[in-house]
């Protein structure tokens, strides 16, 4: 088993990893097995290697590639292997499994806090645990407002604050107030417009004012992972909405 740590370069295809493959297993029973973790971080070089060992020795040994992105893997190797795919786990498949912790390591988590580890983690088991222990460790606790403090995600009082400021104060005091907010709570830009999205789905625009306003967010979505200034995408977001709410208050 050959992990992203590991070197697995063409070197290491061409030598430990065919000298492996090549030799059969004692009495000709069973397959060996070679595990390359995190594959789609190998080289097109080092990948154009591999699918001649893969080819050369398929009588003995079978090979398991392990990706993030299947686009990061060459085509000539994705012909020689059959795809499984593995989506986010289900808050049904989680649950239990937190809950089994929850009670070997004995912490202490409500309700909600448990909702909130869910709904943060989005499927990754992983990202649970590391958020269920670092809260754990920081706040003895584990309640709703401690898991979104304890990530410095916005909490879903303060989008609903800040989605209040921006449709029913005027300009200057809604930048004033999300500013001091962002500063108080330490909240990215980012997280605080990817919640709003949410709520611009639940709230009740006219359509054609909806898809304006989602496509101005979509920009400044676009805008912000291009590493622009945060100051100026908070102007563009708040002024979004307040066209939005001219826009409303004119077809009324």
């Amino acid at each position: 088993q050959l992990n992203a740590s590991d070197d697995r370069g063409i070197d290491i295809v061409r030598g430990p990893i065919l000298s492996f493959a090549s030799t059969r297993t004692i009495f000709k029973k069973g397959f060996k097995l070679v595990i390359l973790d995190e594959a789609d971080a190998m080289t097109q070089d080092a990948q154009n290697a591999l699918r001649r060992v893969i080819e050369k020795f398929t009588e003995n040994t079978r090979f398991c590639l392990i990706c993030n992105y299947l686009s990061k893997i060459i085509p000539a190797l994705q012909s020689r292997c059959t795809r499984f795919r593995f989506g986010p786990l289900t808050p049904e498949l989680m649950v239990p499994r937190l809950q089994h912790v929850i009670q070997e390591e004995g912490v202490d988590v409500t309700e909600d806090g448990m909702k909130a580890l869910v709904t943060l983690s989005s499927g990754d088991m992983r990202r649970a645990l590391n958020i269920l222990q670092s809260t754990s460790m920081a706040f003895g606790k584990v309640t709703e407002e401690n898991v979104y403090t304890c990530t410095g995600h916005p909490l879903k009082s303060d989008i609903a604050n800040i989605l209040d400021w921006m449709l029913n104060q005027d300009f200057s005091t809604a930048y004033r107030k999300i500013t001091e907010l962002k500063t108080l709570k330490g909240l990215a830009l980012q997280d605080i417009l990817t919640e709003i999205h949410l709520f611009v789905h639940r709230v009740d625009f006219p359509p054609s004012i909806r898809i304006q306003l989602l496509i101005k967010m979509a920009d400044i979505e676009y805008r912000l992972a291009a590493g622009t200034s945060e100051k100026i995408q908070l102007s563009s977001l708040i002024a979004a909405f307040q066209v939005t709410r001219d826009l409303v208050v004119a077809e009324a």
